[in-house]
């Protein structure tokens, strides 16, 4: 199945109240995630949805394919290594989008599997809108213990979901294809100008406490039914010492830092993560630390490249991360 591409069974359509909800979940403060007067200051004719808005379609989109793709294998059982993301424009209200997947690469090591994934979140006139990449560490099903059902999301194990599917992702093509690419727009009037940046100037930090209430909120929102994020118990038999935060609301979490600088979220062109340390969450929750520094300018195309870091309680969760940003 490696270098195979799907199409998803079903579009998704993005809703207003949606956007403000998972903004609210990974909290990205920009008023145009929650105004449409303020998504028009901007020059957006709808609502804007925080910039890793997709992890909520493209989850359901992975799970349908992982059926189709992996069969064996089970998204609530996996742990998120990497996720590169390239924004062709910003997801707004409205949007009626597919996905098209591929299984990249598959390995067996460190007791585990490997799994690379590629997905492209198209627009209703087939332009894509989002093309990420994310790395996944599993195990094929094993047998669970009996307590296992009592602790995962009802209506989310795969043969839950194929009970609600009409049909099945379709094989659309090789994955070797080249990308197709939208040209990106213009930065806005309201991005910061390039002229008032310099290298190595540093971001506004963001401190942040996380509680275990935020992660079962993410969960419930983004749909994610991995029970490692709220069970201490189905968080030992991954061999994690505690709950862990989700990988996509630690990124999603770090995207205000982001944002609030630059003054369009539709300025971010990528970000690429490495995910080194889980977040443990324990019982009194957790402090993440999230600090920028312009590490590159392009005066050509006026872009810049931020290196960011994250830290949880003192300790490194990221290991590599950078961001292109596009600016006035």
């Amino acid at each position: 199945m490696v270098g195979r591409r799907y199409r998803s069974s079903d579009y998704y359509e993005v809703g207003r109240e949606k956007i403000r909800e998972y903004a609210r979940a990974v909290r990205n403060h920009h008023p145009a995630h929650r105004s449409e007067e303020a998504a028009a200051d901007l020059g957006y004719d709808r609502l804007l949805a925080p910039p890793t808005f997709g992890a909520v379609p493209g989850y359901l989109a992975y799970a349908e394919a992982f059926e189709t793709i992996l069969p064996g294998y089970d998204l609530s059982r996996t742990i998120q290594t990497d996720q590169m993301i390239e924004f062709h424009r910003p997801l707004q209200a409205g949007d009626r989008i597919d996905f098209e997947m591929c299984l990249d690469s598959f390995r067996h090591a460190f007791g585990g599997d490997l799994i690379g994934l590629r997905q492209t979140i198209l627009d209703q006139d087939d332009r894509p809108v989002v093309t990420s990449r994310t790395s996944l560490v599993g195990r094929a099903d094993e047998a669970l213990p009996t307590w296992f059902d009592a602790v995962v999301m009802h209506g989310a194990r795969p043969e839950a979901r194929k009970q609600r599917r009409a049909s099945h992702p379709r094989y659309v093509g090789d994955g070797s294809e080249p990308v197709r690419r939208t040209p990106p727009a213009p930065a806005g009037p309201h991005v910061r100008p390039f002229g008032t940046v310099s290298l190595g100037a540093e971001l506004p930090p963001r401190a942040l406490t996380v509680t275990r209430g935020d992660l079962v909120n993410y969960a419930g929102v983004a749909g994610d039914p991995n029970p490692i994020h709220w069970s201490t118990a189905a968080a030992a038999l991954m061999g994690l010492e505690t709950v862990v935060a989700q990988g996509m609301f630690t990124i999603g979490l770090s995207v205000d830092l982001l944002t609030s600088w630059l003054g369009d979220p539709g300025a971010l062109r990528s970000y690429n993560v490495r995910l080194t340390n889980p977040v443990h969450v324990g019982v009194t929750g957790g402090r993440i630390e999230f600090a920028g520094r312009v590490k590159h300018l392009d005066a050509d195309t006026r872009t810049a490249t931020i290196a960011i870091t994250a830290e949880h309680d003192g300790r490194k969760i990221f290991g590599r991360a950078t961001a292109e940003v596009v600016l006035a």
